[in-house]
């Protein structure tokens, strides 16, 4: 080590002060511990090592733990971005040799956090009453990972039973964490209040929930302690107490309500800790009976009289819903949606029928209006020609013939407006510029509505008015069982079936359900070699799975797949290992690509097991491990590799390196492999040409979907010092960018280039603001830049977007929100023929739900109901607001647990799930449900909630299976057609989507088993609540958080 100090002793021996009787030993002891701490980071020590000389400076400098705790989590004066990625592991070795206890660690923690530099950039609010005046000048940047990390460290040493060593330091611990209460809620309440300031917020807010969600289960392990009750049961603890019940007053209101974790924490501060006063118990109860007293008995939501407004069902309601169902991933299930459709029109089938068609012009239209991303509009455009067929052959019941669906169906065509849509002669108008999207979509429409029976195929050039030059009366109906069989007996048929997804003809559901029933059998008999050969090709083409998942569910598709993957063994004559990588990289490839496209929980596939390797992989294989971690046939492994992919003299990667590391074991040590080899580049280990060599292997087939993983760690380790920066952008640039590569594997590349675009686009914009001079970062962008809009599909805002809405004139977003809920109003009340759609996405109320919460949004609709109602458009703007409340948020969708009902960590042990968001439905029954008291305050107001409350109820009541489902069950024949309705939804391989006949199954296939009414989906968020920034320190694991 180097004799030259750190320059901190100055700073720090001012800010712990002096201890006077031993004032020049503990000067010493700071001194020598402060150069340690320096030079240890400097020059990265292994913790082995760390250990050793921490002993040796203990025995000869001893200090109090506050101290030592102190000097390791200050920042530098000249490095004071964020804590070291080592000071975690330092502090863990330093926690087990008993140097630090958890005061010290919270404690110095809370002191330079980042959040109090934050507080002070956000303007003061009436709830941020000033914390403590005296804050050390200097804080860090960014300590949000790291708090994360420290919290639950502490909680495992409650746990464990080492937080503490006495009396003294439990009251200072719960004191600490009293603080950070403080802290959170104030930084909290803050960004609520900066409404200006949305664009900047949504990063800070990030920070806030990662650290915040580490900081809830500590604080209920440490208040649900048996031994710390006691000791706040003392006389002494009484200021104690008064600190730990500020904290919480002001905390657990920042929480989501309604959770368990809120609800524990609130019940401890109301009844636990309020009974520890004197005359708690009693005041507790007058307080009750009070309250009992104010709230007649007799007064409910039912009984709660308003007067009689007649609705309008306008075009406005079904193309809001339509574009939530499908700005996203597609979430449309057919029985929810038929029901939703159903109660909008209090059963009439008719009207049904032409919205619905009418509304689906009017989505594609939006987008073509809005200039939506080519891709979007080829969602839209499928949907209106292959899902809209099929929907209305299961609406329209037995009794109906083709001429009553061919009413509606020329009903609809007659008011979309052929300025958009032209019709065949108007389309060899030299004076139009015609868009590709929007041409002869009329003609696709009727084709596919003969093709299923709804029109009688003589009639289509009767319907449109005129000649078509697209139709084809010859087209046949393909059949699900037909398709699969082909390409069960030719293989080479999956490459026209995948590209038959394009099609815009009414085959396309046939050819979902064939490709999704391909799979199933594929996995069931294990043709691993055609299964690739599948998989390979929808990885490519990430859009052809916005289509898939118009007509089946993600799990039906991933559910198999990973099912083959978690049972795959090596054959016992197995000959050759390459060809078995290559498989399962080829068929993880595609569940990585569906899991990053749409931001899937891993949740959603219902693991049987926690060891399930796919589960694994997914939580798992972006994040490095030490090698303390690894066992010893993993440490093996890991050697291999290294030297299979950079010795040369081993002779390469070799099949007796394969053989002994399975695939699912490789893919568990992609982040630990790629950060030796960051480590060993940036040392010098490796030189360019050796580097050059191994990355060529891993962009070879066998080796490429682990590339997946990889990125990810390296978009994290971007972030470290300068010098191991230089190593990851040197590794990037051969993978992103490589000399040679073969065509399947520069396929291949692409597939993993638009999965990781996203993340590797925003970690180089952040690496090229350090380093603004770096000429090597642009390339990079520029290799991204056609991924970039195939990387993900989730129903975000962009940034542009959010800016726009920020700066819009009076009350930013929502005065933005406000001006779209006119514009709708008045189209409807144009609600006729060539009505151009207002410009419209749902991401907006998204957003604002978001940045402004459910509630404000809430009222903000109601002050439009009322303004709006006022105007003498009531019956218009209800139909608006009721669509709104009832869309779904592909962003906010509830998390289907694990076996058991428990949710993992990256680790792969228990951990706490996330609840999703309080939505506007959720708020709007809280707002009708304390309508009484309401109507003390604003009758007019109370009897808007009522009303929109008992219409918002209404539209999304679930019906009896019966009705949705008697159509599919019999054999219809709608006289005259080209073929039954029956047949038209057998042909094309339709199926009722969630139908579970058991009453156990029931309620939740039908969407009736949770608070959001109709269920449009039960797909979760695989990376919305995971912060990566802390996933190389995934050691925290078996923790019991359940307060037992």
């Amino acid at each position: 080590m180097e004799s030259s100090n750190p320059p901190l002793d100055r700073f720090t021996l001012m800010e712990l002060g002096d201890d006077r009787p031993n004032q020049e030993l503990v000067k010493q002891s700071v001194q020598e511990w402060s150069h340690f701490a320096y030079v240890c980071l400097r020059e990265r020590i292994d913790v082995p090592v760390f250990k050793e000389l921490a002993i040796d400076l203990y025995s000869n400098y001893p200090l109090p733990r506050a101290y030592i705790g102190h000097i390791h989590l200050r920042p530098y004066p000249k490095s004071h971005v964020s804590i070291d990625p080592r000071t975690p592991l330092y502090i863990q070795v330093l926690t087990q040799l008993g140097y630090v206890d958890a005061p010290s660690i919270l404690t110095p923690l809370y002191n330079f956090s980042s959040m109090h530099r934050r507080l002070k950039q956000l303007p003061p609010t009436s709830a941020n009453p000033p914390g403590e005046e005296h804050k050390p000048a200097l804080l860090w940047d960014n300590s949000a990972w790291a708090e994360e990390v420290f919290f639950y460290h502490v909680i495992k040493m409650i746990v464990e039973g080492s937080a503490y060593k006495s009396a003294i330091d439990a009251y200072v611990l719960i004191n600490t964490v009293a603080k950070w209460m403080k802290l959170f809620a104030s930084v909290s309440n803050a960004i609520e209040a900066d409404v200006l300031g949305q664009h900047k917020n949504a990063f800070w807010y990030e920070q806030l929930d990662s650290s915040r969600a580490a900081l809830v289960p500590l604080v209920l392990r440490l208040v649900e302690t048996p031994a710390i009750i006691v000791l706040l049961k003392q006389p002494s603890g009484k200021g104690i107490r008064r600190n730990l019940a500020e904290g919480l007053a002001r905390f657990v209101p920042t929480l989501p309500p309604g959770t368990p974790f809120t609800e524990r924490l609130e019940m401890f501060r109301c009844g636990t800790l309020a009974e520890m006063e004197p005359g708690g118990k009693e005041r507790q109860a007058a307080a009750k009976a009070a309250m009992d007293e104010l709230i007649p008995p007799n007064v409910a939501l039912d009984n709660f009289v308003i007067s009689d407004m007649a609705i309008s069902t306008t075009r406005v309601g079904l193309y809001i819903y339509l574009n939530a169902l499908l700005i996203g991933r597609p979430l449309l299930q057919d029985v929810s949606f038929l029901a939703y459709l159903q109660n909008r029109h209090q059963g009439e089938t008719q009207s049904s029928a032409i919205n619905l068609i009418l509304a689906s012009f009017d989505v594609l239209a939006n987008a073509v209006i809005r200039n939506e991303r080519p891709k979007d509009a080829h969602l839209l455009r499928s949907f209106l020609t292959n899902k809209v067929p099929l929907l209305l052959c299961q609406l329209f019941a037995p009794q109906f013939s083709t001429a009553s669906s061919e009413f509606c169906i020329t009903q609809a065509l007659n008011q979309v407006d052929t300025s958009l849509f032209p019709t065949a002669s108007l389309m060899f108008d030299e004076s139009r510029s015609n868009n590709p999207y929007t041409e002869s979509v009329r003609e696709d429409f009727c084709t596919a509505c003969a093709l299923h029976g709804l029109v009688q195929r003589e009639h289509v050039e009767r319907i449109l008015g005129e000649t078509s030059m697209s139709y084809e009366p010859s087209l046949e109906k393909f059949s699900k069982a037909k398709l699969v069989d082909e390409c069960l007996s030719d293989p080479e048929k999956i490459h026209g079936l995948v590209r038959s997804l394009d099609n815009m003809d009414g085959n396309v559901g046939a050819v979902c359900h064939a490709l999704v029933e391909l799979i199933r059998q594929l996995c069931n008999s294990k043709e691993t070699m055609t299964l690739k050969i599948l998989c390979s090709q929808l990885a490519q083409k990430p859009q052809s799975l916005d289509i898939l998942l118009l007509f089946e569910k993600v799990s039906a598709i991933l559910d198999p797949l990973c099912s083959v993957l978690d049972n795959w063994r090596y054959d016992d004559d197995q000959a050759e290992y390459q060809p078995v990588y290559v498989e399962f990289g080829a068929i993880l490839l595609l569940v990585f690509t569906i899991a990053y496209r749409y931001n899937l929980a891993p949740t959603l596939l219902e693991f049987s097991s926690t060891e399930s390797c796919v589960l694994q992989i997914l939580v798992r294989a972006h994040i490095p491990r030490l090698a303390a971690e690894l066992a010893e046939k993993e440490s093996e492994q890991l050697s291999g590799w290294i030297r299979g992919l950079f010795d040369s003299e081993t002779g390469g990667l070799g099949d007796d390196l394969m053989s002994s590391c399975p695939p699912q074991q490789f893919y568990l040590l992609a982040a630990t492999l790629f950060q030796k080899i960051v480590g060993a580049y940036a040392c010098g280990q490796l030189n360019d040409e050796s580097l050059k060599s191994g990355m060529e292997y891993m962009l070879d087939t066998f080796l490429l979907p682990s590339l997946v993983p990889a990125i990810r760690f390296l978009c994290e380790s971007i972030w470290v010092e300068q010098k191991e920066q230089r190593s990851v952008i040197k590794i990037l640039q051969l993978i992103i960018m490589p000399s040679s590569i073969s065509a399947e594997a520069r396929a291949m590349l692409s597939s993993v280039k638009n999965l990781i675009a996203k993340p590797l686009e925003y970690a180089l914009r952040s690496y090229q603001k350090q380093d603004p001079k770096n000429q090597e970062i642009e390339p990079l962008l520029r290799a991204l830049r056609e991924n970039l809009p195939l990387s993900r599909r989730t129903g975000e805002s962009e940034h542009t977007d959010v800016e726009s809405w920020a700066s819009t004139p009076n009350h930013g977003i929502s005065g933005g929100l406000g001006h779209t809920i006119q514009a709708l109003v008045h189209w409807g009340v144009q609600n006729g023929i060539n009505a151009m759609p207002p410009s419209y996405t749902h991401r907006q109320l998204i957003t604002a739900c978001k940045i402004l919460g459910p509630e404000s949004v809430l009222y903000l609709l109601l002050e439009e109901i009322r303004s709006q109602t006022d105007a003498g458009l009531g019956s218009i703007v209800y139909d608006v607001a009721v669509a709104m409340v009832c869309a779904p948020d592909v962003t906010n969708e509830s998390v289907t647990l694990l076996t058991g009902g428990q949710m993992l960590d990256m680790a792969g042990s228990m951990a706490l799930g996330t609840a999703p968001s309080r939505t506007l439905r959720d708020c709007l029954r809280t707002e009708a449900e304390g309508c009484q008291e309401l109507q003390k305050r604003d009758a007019a107001l109370a009897e808007m909630v009522v009303r929109l409350y008992r219409l918002v109820e209404e539209a999304m009541a679930m019906p009896q299976p019966q009705v949705i489902l008697e159509a599919p069950g019999m054999e219809l024949d709608l006289n005259g057609g080209a073929g039954g309705l029956g047949d038209a939804m057998q042909g094309g391989g339709m199926t009722v989507d969630g139908l579970d006949m058991g009453m156990g199954g029931a309620a939740s296939d039908l969407g009736l088993a949770g608070g959001g009414g109709l269920e449009t989906g039960s797909d979760g968020d695989l990376f919305g609540g995971m912060d990566t920034t802390m996933d190389m320190f995934g050691g925290w694991d078996g923790i019991d958080l359940g307060g037992s």
